[in-house]
């Protein structure tokens, strides 16, 4: 995809966020690798009023900040920067304030395998991470850490971080994150929910090998 196309993409993704319900007005942030680059949305900027061009352009190995494009980055570009550094298999990060998932936030609670669609992150758990200021080193090495070799991360009273190889996984497993965050917190409210073995999800973890939207090419 040639960067022309990546930008409006990240721009489509992060429309998308919005429509879904998984952030609102300037919350939330999308990024995408793009060769030795990632690209960023803006800080402060409203994905309704956002266009390819406002999409920043930043080195992953080069000064702390520095960045190319009319508006300044997002202001949570260094987990995405370091992110994609600690991870060469990801291609695309997405980081909502959804409400299901800032709630088990909130409640520093990690997201267990009470449902088989779990597997989607690579393991029997979702973590939850302690908390930092954000857009902080603290919070990117929180972040770094929690996520690990998986594709989900919450963020303790903030948020969520999911990843992809591509924009259209990544866009997915946000929603099924969502998803998972919402039936474990009803399922806590009703009663004790019922956790699956780790055996068994790392099974389906095999099997979810091609499951979902198939990852495109960079």
């Amino acid at each position: 995809m040639v960067e022309n196309d990546k930008r409006a993409a990240v721009v489509a993704a992060a429309r998308e966020l919005e429509r879904l319900g998984l952030n609102q007005g300037t919350s939330g942030n999308v990024s995408a690798r793009h060769g030795d680059v990632m690209l960023i949305t803006p800080s402060g900027a409203p994905s309704a009023r956002l266009c390819p061009h406002d999409i920043a352009r930043m080195a992953l190995e080069g000064p702390d900040g520095s960045y190319v494009g009319p508006l300044p980055p997002s202001s949570e570009w260094r987990f995405h920067r370091d992110i994609y550094r600690a991870r060469g298999d990801v291609g695309a990060i997405v980081h909502m304030h959804s409400p299901y998932a800032t709630t088990l936030a909130i409640l520093r609670r990690d997201i267990p395998a009470a449902h088989y669609m779990i597997a989607a992150f690579g393991g029997p758990v979702v973590r939850c991470a302690d908390y930092a200021p954000y857009g902080t080193a603290e919070l990117s090495a929180l972040a770094v850490a929690g996520l690990g070799e998986g594709h989900g991360v919450l963020l303790g009273n903030h948020g969520a971080i999911v990843t992809a190889g591509d924009l259209d996984k990544a866009l997915w497993r946000a929603g099924e994150l969502e998803q998972l965050a919402k039936v474990y917190y009803l399922a806590s409210l009703a009663g004790t929910p019922v956790i699956l073995p780790e055996d068994e999800i790392m099974r389906t973890v095999e099997r979810f090998r091609n499951y979902g939207p198939k990852e495109k090419e960079a």
